[in-house]
């Protein structure tokens, strides 16, 4: 437990104070009807979506899942979710056009709109269950575990104080403002919490411990953990941090904030946006920010932990109130912290406080959404009114809020949550991707996709929790394993069962497409998509670069990112 100082806690209660104001400010407007609450009146404009989209996947357990993968495989670890850029760049230049010109209030309508009958009014209810109650709360739950063992390690609270303290906060707010209080509130918490991050990292790269960045470089506990590409001559590196990231897991797997084609929390904001133009940029603004800018500064820390903190017996020395179950390499990140002066230490403590706020609000909200529009003006109440409609989501969002807390106890870290949630949407990515071009594609396709994959995660779970294992499969296998049985069974149940009617699919294209051809300017869409991921992997590995004191890898990648956006510039009005 660190002894905050005056300084600090008046850093503290000010971020609550503003958090709160924003909240009751704009509570007025978002309670005036359903799609003011869930959609802030779809005016809003892209650099303020694309930052909310980047401050939502800074989530208290984020520090700690980077700093976890750069302590067990080395900056190089950080290629199972860099490998996702491809799925961000795919949204980006095919599909935030076309959720835009939908016109729908979530993701989820979409399946009535490009399906047709009961199986389709059936999937988009089983849908808002599933993704708005069982995996958001699996989500949030991560989240809530990573804000307990900050608050453990840097407050001494236990994890039932520390959920019972945030939730309070976060539900007010959220509840109050809807997504135009979340949208302002992630602007505001995401410069601080950068500000935080950045300022941190270069006082903890200074500390007598360590010496310098030079020093840090060339520690022996640090040395192998600096290679950017996996080690080719190390099969299994080779083969779980590149080539099922790359060959398989981009296009295959759903993941929050990297869904393939874009859904979630991510086309919520698409739908917000002003029009299909701030769509895009805000989606493109996400993904440059989300993997070229902010990545290193949790990795430094991760590196400079490996010197200071060299073991997890050597974090339970220093922490011996951290139980044996919190007890992990995602703590090293806020270990680290505690080595920060007064000042400081509140700056990083709010902005950590902000990561966990500004996810768990976005997540809220938008699983409330699924829960009112999806479910309960769908099914239960379709003549209620604007108010009840925000009234329900003002429960639902309480009520979630409760059951990610709860189950944040049945789990250990950020990895965890991780690996279970991209297992359990192995397999159902290409749908996602082929199911707006792909006319066969049917309700059943994305029933038999969700249960398959789901079956497949729980067997896996619950079998890895088992004392005695009934079966023993590398975490890529299982990835695969789990991928391919699910792709070949929706393709089976695609092929053997009818497609919607015509006059709904040709409806739907006239929405998206209008007059144009769906494979309008395809060429350029292709060229843009690879000018994207170039163009942020060469940011990305310039910044590193850099760090590492190596200066032509660094120009000639900065060079390299500067011609690949001025070619996106050029041939922006053919690519949107």
């Amino acid at each position: 437990m660190v002894h905050l100082s005056t300084i600090d806690f008046i850093i503290i209660i000010a971020f609550f104070a503003v958090s709160l104001f924003i909240g009751v400010w704009v509570s007025r407007q978002a309670g005036k009807n359903a799609t003011e609450f869930f959609l802030s009146g779809r005016n809003m404009p892209w650099w303020l979506l694309g930052v909310s989209m980047v401050a939502t996947t800074f989530a208290a357990d984020t520090p700690g899942l980077v700093t976890e993968l750069v302590r067990k495989d080395g900056v190089s670890g950080n290629w199972v979710w860099w490998a996702m850029l491809l799925t961000g760049m795919l949204t980006v230049f095919f599909y935030a056009k076309l959720w835009r010109k939908s016109g729908i209030s979530t993701d989820l309508e979409f399946y009535e709109l490009r399906y047709s009958g009961k199986p389709a009014s059936f999937l988009r209810g089983f849908r808002a269950i599933y993704l708005g109650v069982i995996f958001n709360i699996i989500t949030m739950a991560g989240v809530c575990l990573a804000g307990a063992k900050i608050a453990n390690i840097l407050l001494g609270l236990s994890q039932e104080e520390t959920l019972l303290y945030a939730s309070i906060i976060v539900v007010i707010y959220s509840s109050l403002g809807g997504l135009k209080g979340v949208l302002i509130t992630d602007f505001f918490q995401f410069i601080i919490a950068m500000v935080g991050s950045i300022w941190a990292t270069v006082y903890i790269v200074n500390l007598p411990e360590i010496g310098s960045m030079s020093s840090l470089l060339s520690h022996e506990n640090v040395v192998e953990k600096l290679n950017i590409l996996p080690d080719f001559s190390n099969k299994e590196a080779l083969i779980t941090l590149f080539i099922i990231p790359f060959a398989v897991q981009w296009w295959s797997t759903w993941y929050p904030g990297a869904e393939p084609g874009g859904g979630g929390y991510i086309a919520q904001r698409m739908l917000a946006a002003k029009d299909e133009k701030n769509a895009t940029w805000a989606t493109l603004f996400f993904n440059f920010a989300h993997y070229a800018l902010r990545p290193w500064p949790w990795i430094v820390v991760g590196l400079a932990s490996l010197v200071i903190f060299p073991t997890l017996e050597s974090i339970g020395v220093a922490f011996p109130g951290l139980s044996e179950e919190m007890r992990g390499h995602d703590v090293a990140y806020v270990a680290m912290m505690t080595y920060l002066p007064a000042g400081l230490i509140g700056i990083v403590l709010t902005s950590l406080i902000a990561a966990f706020m500004s996810t768990i609000s976005t997540q809220l909200n938008w699983g409330s959404s699924y829960v009112v529009n999806d479910f309960y003006a769908r099914f239960i109440n379709q003549s209620a009114t604007e108010k009840q409609k925000v009234l329900v989501g003002r429960i639902s969002t309480i009520l979630l809020m409760l059951c990610a807390a709860l189950f944040s106890f049945y789990i250990k870290s950020a990895k965890d949550v991780f690996d279970l949630l991209l297992q359990i949407g192995a397999g159902t990515g290409l749908l996602f991707i082929m199911r707006w071009f792909w006319k066969r594609i049917n309700p059943y396709s994305e029933i038999a996709a969700m249960v398959i994959s789901f079956v497949i995660a729980v067997i896996f779970f619950v079998n890895g929790k088992l004392e005695n294992p009934l079966f023993e499969l590398p975490g890529y296998l299982q990835l695969v394993f789990g991928v391919l049985l699910t792709t070949i069974g929706w393709v089976l149940i695609t092929l053997l069962t009818k497609q919607s009617n015509e006059k709904t699919l040709n409806k739907f294209e006239a929405l998206v497409y209008g007059e144009e051809s769906k494979f309008k300017n395809i060429g350029y869409k292709i060229l843009a998509f690879f000018l994207g991921v170039i163009g942020t992997y060469s940011f990305l590995f310039a910044t590193g670069y850099f760090i590492y004191g190596k200066t032509y890898q660094a120009v000639g990648l900065s060079v390299l990112a500067f011609v690949c956006g001025v070619l996106l510039v050029r041939n922006w009005k053919k690519i949107v």
